[in-house]
């Protein structure tokens, strides 16, 4: 008799240690994991390398770019998890930057880049056994998931983790303007038309303030077991 394999949703507010977790259980379960929020942090990337960013407006001559923006994942077994490619070309670094940081969310609300990459997401996790990330996947993506999980901390750790992120790259940032963008991406996230953050009716909620990545992984393998068993 074959395994039971399944796919895991995981939604929540920037800097809450998603991607952490979801990275993580994917290993641990032998499991794809796919960023999503990377994809989204591609596109805004590719966005500002071709002067489509103005201040804060997206021009929306950035659709008629789609057809030429090919994105894929590429397993970095230096660090664990996967590196963003874009059109060839290994972006991992580049999106990870606050200057993307700072248009993510406006990219994201764009109901036709949100079409373009809910397909491809959607695609990705059609033979199971994929382990995905961001802030739609739970209600939109992959609103059948048979395990759901969404990760929330308090805004005053979630800055400081971002905060240790960015400067442990090298990036000349404040906390103040870490706290900031991560407002101004909350606000963006939940209050947008399409797709908002909000957490699945059938989803698992993990505050993770006062967790240690052990703890977290820990219960999270908790609910996946309840979910083969």
């Amino acid at each position: 008799m074959s395994q039971k394999v399944i796919n895991i949703a995981i939604d929540g507010f920037s800097a809450t240690g998603k991607s952490t977790l979801a990275k993580e259980l994917a290993a641990k379960l032998g499991y794809r994991y796919i960023d999503s929020g990377a994809m989204y942090r591609g596109i805004t990337y590719f966005a500002q390398k071709h002067g489509l960013v103005n201040g804060e407006t997206i021009d929306l001559e950035l659709l008629n770019h789609l057809d030429k923006i090919s994105l894929e994942f590429h397993h970095n077994s230096k660090r664990g998890g996967s590196d963003l490619i874009l059109n060839g070309e290994n972006v991992e670094e580049h999106i990870r930057k606050l200057k993307v940081a700072k248009h993510v969310s406006a990219v994201a609300a764009i109901s036709e880049i949100r079409k373009f990459l809910v397909h491809q997401q959607k695609m990705m996790a059609a033979q199971k056994g994929v382990v995905m990330d961001g802030r739609d996947i739970g209600t939109v993506v992959l609103p059948d998931a048979e395990l759901k999980i969404f990760v929330t901390a308090r805004e005053a750790v979630r800055t400081n983790r971002r905060f240790l992120e960015l400067t442990s790259r090298g990036d000349k940032i404040t906390k103040l303007e870490v706290e900031a963008n991560l407002r101004q991406r909350d606000l963006l996230d939940t209050t947008r038309e399409d797709s908002p953050l909000v957490m699945a009716e059938d989803a698992k909620l993990l505050d993770n303030s006062e967790m240690t990545r052990e703890q977290q992984l820990e219960l999270a393998m908790k609910w996946v077991a309840e979910k083969l068993s």
